[in-house]
């Protein structure tokens, strides 16, 4: 569903966070499918046609084309890819491959579904829009080229169940726990100020029920605090898994290769889910 304005944004927005599925493997995507819905009598065909274009420029910068797909006339606006990809099998990413002390390193800074609903409300300024935009129209395919140079042992992205949830998962997966420093989380400008203002999509809500239950939060973490970690991401950024001696190594070549807000926010410890 569009969660900005802009139908060339939009198209862009839902083709980076498709292709994000294959690059959380370690995949090289290949191709894309397109399935648009359009309510034809209120917005037209341009529309549709922005959309698709939007789409189109992001896979080719992936360096893949939309080779097909599907479109309806609906009720309302929707449009995301069917994205083909391809790894060797010893080279696949799982999130259920990290061991105790592993790392947890976030290559994308937090905050868009505070932010995409405060641009719905006029409650954030252009320049605090656009910055969340340019966030989440950006591939992970930097970031998924540097890991498979360093080696990480999991790796997941961070969507709609917010870090917490994903982060959770990837825990579980492994049969660990986890610990989050909320002070080294890397935040999209405006997003503290949103959710300070109480501006919150109503996932963050349920990912917080489901996921916080079982989280041990520091007396100091704060509701707005723990809104950030349940905050719906579209688009998000990779979370990696790594072991501790390779950790700095890969969070300076993602710099390097200007993934800008890769950070080290935490851990996979033998049992417990903390922030602190």
């Amino acid at each position: 569903m569009p969660i900005v304005d802009d139908p060339y944004d939009f198209g862009r927005i839902a083709a980076a966070n498709s292709l994000s599925d294959i690059y959380a493997m370690g995949g090289k995507p290949v191709c894309a499918l397109a399935i648009l819905g359009l309510p034809l009598a209120k917005l037209g065909v341009e529309v549709g046609a922005k959309i698709m274009a939007g789409g189109a420029a992001v896979c080719a910068e992936a360096g893949i084309q939309i080779v097909g797909g599907h479109s309806i006339d609906d009720a309302e606006p929707k449009f995301g890819l069917s994205v083909t990809g391809v790894v060797h099998p010893d080279k696949l990413w799982r999130n259920s491959g990290g061991q105790v002390g592993d790392v947890l390193v976030l290559t994308k800074a937090l905050g868009s579904g505070t932010l995409t609903s405060g641009i719905k409300q006029g409650a954030v300024s252009a320049a605090v829009a656009a910055n969340v935009i340019e966030s989440m129209v950006s591939l992970n395919k930097a970031a998924a080229d540097v890991a498979a140079t360093v080696g990480v042992r999991a790796a997941t992205d961070v969507t709609g169940f917010s870090l917490l949830g994903h982060a959770i998962e990837m825990a579980h997966g492994a049969g660990l726990g986890l610990e989050i420093d909320v002070s080294a989380l890397p935040v999209l400008d405006g997003a503290w100020e949103t959710l300070a203002l109480g501006i919150a999509p109503g996932a963050t809500g349920r990912n917080l029920a489901h996921f916080g239950a079982s989280v041990e939060w520091a007396p100091s973490i704060s509701d707005v605090q723990k809104q950030l970690l349940g905050d719906p991401q579209t688009s998000g950024g990779l979370l990696f898994a790594v072991a501790p001696e390779k950790a700095q190594f890969l969070v300076d070549g993602l710099r390097a290769a200007g993934v800008a807000a890769a950070s080290m926010i935490g851990s996979l410890v033998a049992e417990g889910f903390q922030v602190n």
